[in-house]
């Protein structure tokens, strides 16, 4: 494995190329970014064997550069604790020897974020993967495969309007040689079929099966050749998505992981030939590191569902693991020498999309112009403006939550709010306007009603202690689900060591001060609730109506959840 290697020569040369422009600082403008970064350093590759993996995963419908800043927080329990991708901020920055202020750190942590955010600018954009993905097939010709990890169709205005054709027909002019699974689902399984069906490449998903018979609903792999190599890819759907979403939506099918299955089919790949097997997965990453010493056979698992982003792969035995992010912010790039069966050499690269440094690519424009001009008028209508940086990202609270808990108490007049553990959703800077796009992107999707009811102080600790569980279970494969609700109106103390039913203790009713009665009713608001029939205005109308009034919101940050056992 060169791996390491690759990643210390791109530090070093990063490190050049910044040399003297004073990075880490805080006074750096964009120009001066622009002018010591160029598309040739962030596409820079020294190519290696016969074929090469382009990874995208997690786009979550942005065709146009956000900001996205990534969490000061990202617990690990058991096995997973302290070790990547659970390491964050300053601490990832010297594991992997990232230059502090360098693109890719500025891309990968939450340190410095709103001067560097200044000074390098908004990241992804389709158009801008696109110019990335045509220099390396430009260069590797028959040697490439494109592989989308899925979450690509749902999450922002245009994507819920069109019922994911924006997406469709924008990444078609990518080309993807295949793709898998999760957010795709909350469209209902009627429009899944339909899209499915006229995509023209192959919708991956070995462990969705038929609810009664267990029939296969999908492919759930394809060969390619490239490079004189056969190459199997296997997709794996997130394997709890009628968990973590509506089942109603898609009430024939049965998910799961599959072991057993996944195994079949890797050796049914081996049968065929396969000189190499890639695992396409939505599984979330410490899923794949336990899967991947279980499951043998698979060379490279593609990882995506955690939104996890890491310079370097992550070996277990002989199967590599690549995280590349979200939102569109990289794009990986894998190159293998397989030879005799077997994988000989790998180079890896994550490439930060710095959106004012990487040419958009014309076509690609066009496209997402033509889809976006309905309705950029009203996408760009200022609702409000924030005096702070608003942010999802992280195992509990961010700003961006607090305002939609804050809307939701307001709106709804309510004593406590609840707000899912979505990790989609970008970043606005400080003295940003917030427009109407800002909050779809935050809100956009299929089941948005804003509920409201009443709950004992019981069961609130009920549902903490079980989305708790979902998340701090400490046997991966019984984490099934997000990040951690988010709460407005209501304090807590978390002690992520312990087991179901003991994480959750010290409940605070914010407006008394007073601790929550297990059996008194508190008039709860929330929304993306999964059960069918749920009532109530959609969320963003909810957020709207709260900016209205308020204006400018300011949330700090300050922490309303104590953490233990960490």
């Amino acid at each position: 494995m060169t791996t390491r290697r690759d990643l210390l020569q791109y530090s070093a040369a990063m490190a050049a190329v910044l040399a003297g422009a004073g990075f880490g600082g805080g006074g750096t403008t964009r120009a001066l970014a622009q002018q010591r970064v160029t598309q040739a350093d962030l596409l820079a590759f020294e190519p290696l064997g016969n074929v090469t993996l382009i990874h995208v995963t997690d786009i979550h419908a942005q065709l146009k550069p956000v900001y996205f800043r990534e969490p000061t927080v990202n617990l690990g329990v058991g096995d997973a604790k302290g070790v990547p991708p659970h390491v964050t901020g300053k601490a990832l920055l010297e594991s992997y020897k990232v230059p502090p202020g360098s693109p890719l750190a500025y891309a990968l942590a939450d340190i410095d974020f709103e001067a560097l955010a200044k000074s390098y600018g908004r990241l992804g954009g389709l158009d801008r993967v696109a110019t990335i993905v045509q220099a390396i097939r430009s260069e590797r010709e028959n040697r490439v495969l494109l592989l989308d990890g899925g979450d690509t169709w749902q999450n922002s205005y245009t994507s819920l309007a069109t019922k994911g054709q924006d997406m469709v027909d924008c990444m078609a002019l990518l080309k993807p040689d295949a793709m898998t699974a999760h957010w795709e689902f909350t469209l209902g399984a009627e429009r899944v079929k339909e899209m499915v069906g006229k995509l023209g490449f192959p919708f991956l998903c070995q462990n969705v099966r038929e609810s009664e018979f267990q029939d296969e609903v999908f492919k759930g792999s394809a060969m390619f050749e490239r490079g004189g190599v056969k190459v199997a890819v296997i997709g794996q759907a997130l394997p709890y998505t009628p968990i973590a979403n509506p089942r109603w939506m898609i009430p024939d099918w049965s998910f799961g992981i599959r072991e057993k299955e996944l195994q079949a089919e890797v050796d049914k790949a081996r049968a065929a030939g396969a000189g190499l097997v890639v695992l396409l997965s939505h599984n979330g990453f410490d899923v794949d590191r336990k899967l991947a010493g279980r499951v043998s056979g698979i060379d490279v698992i593609l990882t995506g569902h955690t939104h996890d982003a890491l310079p370097a792969p992550v070996q277990v035995g002989k199967t590599i693991l690549i995280a590349s992010g979200s939102h569109g912010k990289f794009v990986s790039r894998i190159d293998l020498d397989v030879r005799d069966g077997a994988v000989k050499g790998v180079r890896h690269k994550l490439i930060p999309v710095l959106a004012d440094v990487i040419t958009p690519d014309a076509a690609m424009a066009a496209a997402i112009a033509r889809h976006r001009a309905p309705h950029e008028t009203m996408l760009g209508e200022v609702v409000g403006k924030t005096a702070t940086t608003l942010y999802r990202r992280g195992n509990f609270n961010g700003t961006l939550d607090d305002v939609i808990c804050d809307a939701l108490l307001a709106e709804r007049d309510a004593e406590i709010a609840l707000s899912p553990g979505f990790r989609w959703g970008p970043t606005l800077l400080a003295g940003q306007s917030i427009t109407r796009e800002d909050v779809y992107n935050a809100t956009a999707m299929t089941y948005p009603a804003a509920y409201r009811m009443t709950m004992t102080g019981a069961r609130l600790k009920e549902v903490l202690e079980d989305v708790a569980d979902n998340i701090f279970n400490p046997d991966p494969y019984l984490q099934q689900g997000g990040d951690m609700v988010r709460v407005g109106g209501l304090s807590y103390t978390i002690d992520v060591g312990k087991p179901i039913g003991s994480r959750i203790g010290d409940l605070v009713l914010s407006r008394t001060g007073q601790p929550l009665a297990a059996d008194k009713e508190y008039m709860v608001a929330g929304w993306a609730s999964v059960n069918e029939g749920t009532e109530g205005p959609a969320i963003w109308d909810v957020v709207f109506d709260h900016l209205k009034k308020k204006q400018t919101v300011a949330p700090t940050g300050a922490s309303t959840v104590k953490i233990l056992g960490a």
